[in-house]
């Protein structure tokens, strides 16, 4: 399985010279680490769980665990997991996240850069509270706070921290803690397309912001704000009663 699309790393084969790769996989790993550190004993998901190395970590990182368990809608994202990060007391399952359900309900639930991808995160978000997370559990979520819609044509939505916190506060989760992350990067190595994995950034970006100027306002406030970073943001929430 190999590392040439910007929505699926694969840790072992990243090649030497994909800076851009080994930068975002620090960043993913983390992340996870923040989440490891509120995975409460007992049954942790993670939800959107590529090729399975995050669910790996949480498993090996939390001793109280009864059950770690990945989901992803990839087939091949699946079966990699499973060969590669399978373990016991650690399963993957192939499932579309907006429709998972599990009659047990989990402790924890871990879901990162994933809200972006859908076409309504609201939807996703309130199935994990309705049919998957125990009553006094632990909701772990990321997702980039500055634009990425407009150079990466796998995500849907744009968040601000205040928007992306904005989705959990108005369902009743209280916030436990929060991680931020920024990642400088150089938009003309970007636009070069030096590395494999970047190919499938979006191609013709005058016309992309000529037909959707909010995006390239967004992008320009937030340059002028931040300069040439991404910037993501990881929270620990706990769901009402």
């Amino acid at each position: 399985m190999q590392n040439r699309s910007l929505e699926r790393l694969v840790p072992e084969s990243l090649a030497a010279d994909d800076t851009t790769g080994a930068a975002t996989l620090k960043l993913h790993l983390e992340r996870y680490e923040f989440a490891a550190g509120h995975v409460l004993p007992g049954r942790v998901l993670d939800i959107a769980c590529g090729v399975g190395y995050g669910t790996r970590l949480l498993a090996d990182r939390c001793r109280d665990l009864t059950e770690a368990v990945g989901v992803d809608v990839s087939r091949e994202a699946v079966d990699y997991a499973v060969q590669h990060y399978g373990r016991d007391g650690v399963r993957f399952l192939l499932h579309d996240a907006v429709q998972f359900a599990d009659p047990e309900r989990f402790d924890t639930v871990v879901s990162l850069e994933t809200f972006e991808h859908l076409p309504r995160p609201e939807a996703f978000l309130d199935n994990l509270l309705r049919r998957v997370i125990r009553p006094g559990g632990v909701l772990v979520c990321s997702a980039p706070t500055t634009p990425s819609v407009d150079a990466n044509p796998h995500h849907l939505h744009d968040f601000s921290n205040r928007s992306f916190r904005r989705l959990f506060e108005r369902r009743g989760l209280k916030e436990l803690d929060s991680f931020e992350q920024i990642q400088p990067f150089v938009p003309l190595r970007l636009l070069a397309r030096e590395e494999a994995r970047l190919d499938d950034l979006r191609r013709n970006l005058p016309l992309y912001y000529l037909t959707h100027p909010g995006g390239f306002f967004r992008r320009i406030f937030a340059t002028l704000r931040y300069g040439f970073q991404n910037r993501y943001l990881t929270v620990a929430w706990q769901p009402p009663e």
